[in-house]
């Protein structure tokens, strides 16, 4: 219970305090250049989420990052549980937003820092959303950023990865930029499986290679879905093998 007091009274408590960088970092926003915004507001929510992952006293690892390229990816990750995001968002140096579900919008502060990061907001009840969130998606990898998707579209909370969904590779293909995928093991030990309290738990996080725009080009979608897929449940069958044998 206290992990559970300390780690959310942390996450919302930050974040008013996070505001005032927030307004410094607009108004710089007209003199730097794309790569360079997206890293100074990069720097508070790793900050956050950093903070966040300390109170729950997990140990997370993470391998793989000397595999990031440079310019924008789209990142393509599993989805165990909650604290998913925090997760990437501390160990990852390179700045992305994410798609997430227009409920986020009702919290306070946390949409105005996901805006700048370049989140997608995406309604899952409405078609329309859906298809909105794909095309808007695809502006922000073609201007720059680097978009994190979970296309299995929920948790999983550690019952076994569920089945990509086909969205994350129409905007790989519309928008001509490498898919990162990653593997995550153990974020659903942290809350999903202990009926929703706080527990410190391993975490390992793998970055996997890359995959070129033109491999993902040559492929149709089904073909390239099971590609990112497999890679992905590969390299968690071995993540999963390296716990059991500690």
């Amino acid at each position: 219970m206290l992990n559970s007091i300390r780690t959310f009274s942390f996450l919302f408590g930050y974040l008013p305090l996070s505001t005032v960088n927030l307004k410094k970092f607009i108004k710089q926003k007209p003199q730097l250049s794309v790569q360079e915004y997206d890293q100074l507001i990069h720097t508070e929510p790793q900050k956050w989420a950093t903070g966040i992952m300390k109170r729950t006293q997990s140990n997370v690892t993470i391998t793989g990052l000397e595999k990031l390229p440079e310019g924008p990816v789209l990142f393509v990750s599993n989805h165990e549980g909650n604290f998913d995001i925090p997760v990437l968002l501390s160990k990852i140096p390179k700045p992305f937003g994410f798609i997430s579900k227009k409920e986020v919008k009702k919290l306070p502060i946390i949409p105005l820092y996901m805006e700048q990061m370049n989140c997608v907001f995406l309604d899952r009840t409405d078609r329309r959303s859906a298809l909105k969130s794909i095309t808007d998606t695809v502006g922000k990898l073609k201007e720059g950023h680097s978009i994190l998707i979970f296309p299995e579209g929920t948790r999983s909370k550690g019952e076994g990865m569920g089945e990509f969904k086909s969205g994350f590779m129409r905007i790989a293909k519309d928008s001509g930029v490498p898919i990162q995928p990653i593997a995550i093991l153990g974020t659903s030990e942290i809350m999903e499986k202990n009926n929703n309290k706080v527990l410190p738990a391993d975490v390992a996080v793998q970055l996997l290679d890359p995959i070129p725009a033109d491999v993902i080009e040559q492929l149709n979608a089904k073909e390239a879905i099971h590609l990112v897929r497999s890679k992905i449940e590969e390299a968690i069958a071995g993540l999963s093998r390296q716990t059991t044998n500690k």
